[in-house]
């Protein structure tokens, strides 16, 4: 009988139970495995929002599972739909209430740039209020968007430093 170890290749004596690796890039693999998206649906966006937590699309595949509508417990926020003036105030408190690190993803034509909608009562881009990682363009955009849109947003997080430089701030 063959034994498990030697079909995979793996030597415990000479590797043992040991995993090198850095420390920015276990922290960020962990950051970008489990994100926790707050979803801030504010139109018609934010049914194909709903429908990638489905099981045709399924959104658990990529770390996202866990939505959360309490801004303290997320990490993500995706703000699917128009923006109104009357909005903005609420989603920029949202937003200053998630614990850092925080990412935003603008989905739609409305929430990257106002859309159709060219009038005194529309915020012309959430952008304009938090910064923003990663827009989804379509209106409304499929759910597939909002996945690449997550799996870009994975890389970005994979990419960036775990812990922010306090010498030069």
């Amino acid at each position: 009988m063959v034994s498990p170890n030697s079909e995979l290749g793996y030597n415990s004596k000479i590797e043992g139970e040991l995993i090198v690796s850095r420390a920015d890039a276990v922290i960020n693999w962990i950051r970008a495995n489990s994100m926790w998206p707050m979803p801030m649906g504010l139109a018609c966006c934010a049914i194909e929002l709903m429908a990638t937590a489905s099981s045709r699309f399924d959104i658990a595949r990529f770390g996202a599972e866990v939505m959360r509508f309490s801004p303290r417990q997320s990490d993500c926020m995706i703000v699917a739909g128009t923006v109104t003036y009357k909005m903005a105030s609420s989603v920029r408190r949202i937003y200053d209430q998630m614990a850092e690190p925080k990412w935003v993803i603008a989905m739609g034509a409305c929430a990257s740039s106002g859309g159709m909608y060219r009038s005194y009562a529309t915020l012309q881009g959430v952008d304009r209020i938090v910064p923003v990682d990663v827009y989804i363009s379509g209106c409304p955009p499929r759910p597939e968007a909002l996945l690449d849109a997550l799996m870009k947003l994975q890389d970005k997080v994979r990419r960036e430093p775990s812990a922010k430089n306090l010498l030069t701030a």
